[in-house]
């Protein structure tokens, strides 16, 4: 069977670039990725690979240095260390990396509560996630210049986070999902007063993507019941990309993407229209998947070096594409001939970045994981 060859394959890729990258082969680091027969675009993340992504985020979020802070300065009273202005959020390099980070941190010890490094975990999140670094964030969001923090990107992954903790049926789950209210309040507070005065969506793929923005907001949104910012973000959503066609996917890859433009809108319009309303969207959208093009949305995109901290977006591009049209694929009609060009791809897009996430470099070990679980983990919420 030609998935099971691309399982065999995938394994040796990961082995031997964990190998070349310095970790240890008793680390057991291994991750299938196989289309099931009974659920075609299911990812598989095994407990190795759970505790492999949970090693390179437990030595991230401690991490303070290097970073890059996203600061308006106001005065000299806010010339400060990382973990002074976001106790919280530090380390990771920058804020939304450490958000997601702890992001996976809950997923995975969610999906794997006897992981060797569970009590490390629980440690990590119980000292971050206090009520007294949670105060410090939200008073971070309500300075002067402070607005546009992390708009919409860290936001985005902020309201993830909340939505991964809330309802767990776990003690330290829900002190931490209350704990951590106070802050998702304070960024609904953001989109709520934000999205209105958008005029125009913005369609790059990396941090400000408005697609992506109000995808994982959406998500929260129905999650919590928050109803006021679902009805806000379906409106926009229809305002943004109802009425949108022939999307340029020919002109993808940009240099430095971590998502595809295109897809990122259609992964988000799934989430809004009924399915055969989509359907037809996403017929307009992209009219050529069903022919195989464009190639260049198509086939994985090429990562040059590894240790640019822009070029390796490029390996994120590649995860994202992979869950994006997996969703996508799922949300079209089981006879449409397009779900199988999609998860076929979702797949070659996947193997081109498993084998380097642990690549040794910190430009893309410091977020990477986050995208890799994402993938991985579809389907298990």
């Amino acid at each position: 069977m030609r998935s099971s060859l691309r399982n065999i394959m995938l394994a040796a890729a990961i082995m031997a670039a964990l190998f070349s990258s310095g970790v240890a082969a008793n680390d057991g680091f291994r991750t299938d990725v196989r289309l099931e027969d009974q659920s075609p675009a299911a990812m598989r993340l095994d407990e190795q690979s759970a505790s492999h992504f949970a090693r390179l985020a437990l030595k991230c979020v401690k991490k303070e240095y290097p970073n890059k802070p996203e600061h308006v300065i106001n005065d000299e009273s806010d010339v400060r260390n990382p973990a002074a202005l976001h106790p919280a959020f530090y380390g990771c390099f920058d804020w939304h990396s450490s958000v997601h980070g702890h992001w996976m941190l809950v997923r995975l010890l969610k999906m794997f509560p006897d992981l060797p490094e569970a009590k490390e975990i629980r440690s990590s999140l119980g000292k971050n996630l206090s009520a007294e670094n949670i105060e410090v964030e939200v008073k971070y969001l309500q300075q002067p210049g402070r607005r546009s923090f992390e708009r919409t990107y860290g936001w985005a992954w902020l309201l993830r986070l909340a939505e991964e903790l809330y309802g767990w049926d776990d003690p330290d789950g829900k002190a931490w999902s209350e704990t951590l209210r106070p802050l998702a309040g304070a960024v609904v507070a953001l989109y709520l007063d934000f999205l209105p005065k958008q005029t125009y969506p913005i369609r790059r793929g990396v941090h400000p993507n408005t697609a992506f923005g109000i995808a994982f907001a959406l998500d929260y949104a129905r999650t919590v019941g928050e109803k006021d910012l679902e009805a806000l973000l379906l409106e926009r959503c229809r305002v943004y990309f109802l009425e949108d066609s022939d999307c340029p996917a020919a002109w993808e890859p940009d240099g430095d993407d971590f998502f595809s433009p295109c897809l990122i809108e259609a992964d988000l319009m799934r989430r809004v229209l009924p399915p055969a309303e989509f359907s037809a969207w996403f017929r307009r959208f992209l009219p050529g998947i069903a022919d195989g093009e464009p190639k260049s949305l198509l086939q994985p995109a090429v990562v040059s070096d590894r240790t640019d901290p822009k070029i390796v977006h490029l390996d994120g591009l590649n995860l994202s594409r992979a869950w994006c049209m997996n969703g996508i694929a799922c949300s079209l009609p089981k006879d449409d001939r397009v779900r199988n060009i999609l998860l076929e791809s979702a797949v070659r897009h996947a193997e081109a970045t498993l084998p380097h996430i642990a690549s040794g470099s910190y430009e893309g070990e410091h977020w990477l994981a986050s995208f890799a679980v994402d993938m991985l983990s579809m389907g298990t919420e």
